[in-house]
C-alpha cells in the first residue's frame, strides 16, 4: 500500500494525482518546486518500477516540466531525483529563474524557506490547472 514519506508529508502540499504519480508542491515559495512521487509502495529506485512505470514516470515529468516551463517563462527547469534524506522514490521537477533566489546554485538549502500566502497558493493552483488543462490530471 502506497503511503507517503512522513518528511514530504511535512514538507509539502498535496495538489493531485497524475495516473502514476502524486504531485506535491514543496512550502517553499522563493520557487515553484513541485515533486512527483508515484503512488507505490516501498519504491525507492527509478529500477524498482516496471519498465512501463518507469515509462510513465518519464511522461509525466516531462508533461510537467514542459507544461511549467511554458506557463512560469523558466529560464531552466531543474529535474532530479536524489533521494539521499528522503529514500521513497520523488522527482523533483523546479521552475528556475535568473533572479531566483538561489540562481545559478541549487536549491537546496540556498536561502531559507519562503512560507506561501493564502492568495500566492491560490494563484498558483490557478496556473497549475491552466498549464495541466487535459493532461490525465486530478486536482486533489
Amino acid at each position: 500500500m502506497f503511503v507517503l514519506d512522513p518528511r514530504l508529508q511535512q514538507d509539502c502540499l498535496v495538489l493531485g494525482d497524475f495516473p502514476l504519480c502524486r504531485l506535491l508542491l514543496s512550502k517553499d515559495a522563493n520557487y515553484p518546486w513541485f515533486i512527483l512521487v508515484p503512488r507505490q509502495a516501498d519504491v525507492s529506485e527509478l529500477f524498482d518500477l516496471t519498465a512501463a512505470d518507469q515509462q510513465q514516470l518519464w511522461q509525466e515529468t516531462t508533461c510537467l516540466a514542459n507544461s511549467l516551463k511554458q506557463e512560469f517563462a523558466a529560464d531552466k527547469m531543474n529535474v532530479a531525483t536524489l533521494g539521499n534524506v528522503v529514500s521513497q522514490l520523488h522527482m523533483h521537477v523546479i521552475v528556475r529563474h535568473r533572479n531566483d533566489a538561489a540562481w545559478p546554485a541549487p536549491v537546496w538549502g540556498k536561502v531559507a524557506a519562503a512560507e506561501y500566502r493564502e492568495e500566492q497558493l491560490a494563484q498558483l493552483r490557478q496556473r497549475l490547472r491552466s498549464a495541466l488543462n487535459n493532461n490525465d490530471f486530478k486536482e486533489a
